[in-house]
């Protein structure tokens, strides 16, 4: 990253007019944070340590430098760090949607298009209206594409402060946001970070369907249904099945019972708006998807990534948990044959609760 050139502005005149052109591209808040992260870098080691991370081998495969802004981009000096909020005000109730076990429930955040790309070239024109002020200077623009600890930095840039359920929570809009980063080269003055509220609360970690929380501020990914349902790649573990109920693509839960949500913004995004009828649609028609359709309405959602095996695998789950209808076990018994070994053994397991047990490998 090479050095910053003079600026027009004093730091202080230019971190105000960074957060006025953050607003004027729809960013929901903007922040500045320095790059010392020690403690939470000793937290991000016992984690790993813990293996906590599951069969997520990148969150160690960078080593140290996810928590070390200035060795991941040399030269960083300040982090600009950037929310938006995505809470779709045209989705169903999702408390309504757990309760009816017919419906899929798909976490709140994906029901529209994917945000990285839309939050990452807002990051870029913002940068580009920073170096049309003062002239060229050194950044890169991350949004989830980087081994970056990004809310930690979002807390030192007071936008909020990490709660008991490890998301980072605002007084005033709760946690239904994404964070994006702007490293710079830039000497501007950082923000303070944002005192904790959670006191004793402890709704969160009581919510967890899967008991994945090990203590407050402490998740064990490998019980995490959003860590089951997206990350992880193989069989999901039999005793965690039944409280996985109608999740097949994340899972709200710890956030859907925090009082701070109750101040959740709606978003002004209508790419985050639901496409496809997926914040409330049927098990089953779901499960019919052959892999064609899957793609078809996936296209620029975040939900495309985890591949059509994983989709039915979790759709097989989620209809071993629901009612035993004539149509539940119909549509499981015409994927006894399906190709995939995993999804062929998850609906063996589907059927079985349902008391039909087929089909052998």
């Amino acid at each position: 990253m090479p050095d910053a050139e003079p600026t027009a502005l004093q730091p202080a005149a230019l971190a105000g007019s960074i957060r006025t052109w953050a607003a004027e591209l729809g960013f929901s808040a903007c922040g500045i944070a320095g790059t010392e992260l020690a403690q939470d870098e000793a937290r991000l080691i016992r984690w790993l340590q813990a293996g906590h991370q599951g069969e997520m081998g990148f969150m160690g495969r960078h080593g140290r430098k996810r928590a070390r802004p200035r060795q991941l981009v040399p030269g960083t000096r300040t982090v600009v760090v950037v929310r938006m909020d995505y809470t779709p005000d045209r989705a169903a109730d999702p408390r309504a949607v757990l309760e009816a076990r017919q419906r899929a429930f798909i976490t709140r955040y994906s029901l529209g298009r994917d945000y990285h790309k839309l939050m990452r070239r807002r990051l870029q024109r913002l940068a580009e209206r920073i170096q049309s002020t003062i002239g060229p200077f050194g950044y890169r623009a991350f949004v989830d594409s980087a081994p970056v600890l990004e809310r930690a930095l979002a807390r030192e840039a007071g936008l909020g402060w990490i709660g008991k359920n490890t998301m980072l929570l605002n007084r005033h809009a709760g946690s239904y946001f994404f964070l994006g980063e702007l490293f710079t080269d830039l000497p501007l003055p950082t923000d303070d970070p944002v005192r904790a509220h959670c006191g004793s609360c402890r709704r969160c970690l009581r919510a967890c369907p899967t008991n994945a929380f090990t203590g407050p501020y402490q998740l064990d990914a490998r019980r995490c249904i959003s860590y089951l349902t997206i990350e992880h790649p193989g069989s999901i573990p039999e005793p965690l099945r039944p409280a996985m109920g109608n999740r097949i693509f994340g899972c709200d839960d710890c956030q859907l019972v925090c009082p701070w949500n109750r101040y959740t913004h709606p978003t002004a995004e209508d790419d985050f708006q639901p496409r496809h009828g997926l914040d409330d649609a049927d098990l089953v028609a779901l499960f019919n998807w052959d892999e064609a359709t899957f793609l078809e309405r996936t296209a620029g959602s975040a939900i495309r990534r985890i591949g059509h095996e994983r989709w039915l695998r979790n759709l097989a789950v989620a209809l071993g948990n629901t009612a035993p209808t004539p149509e539940v076990v119909e549509a499981l018994g015409q994927r006894l044959n399906h190709p995939s070994a995993l999804v062929r053994e998850h609906v063996r397991w589907a059927l079985a609760r349902h008391g039909t047990p087929r089909g052998t490998d």
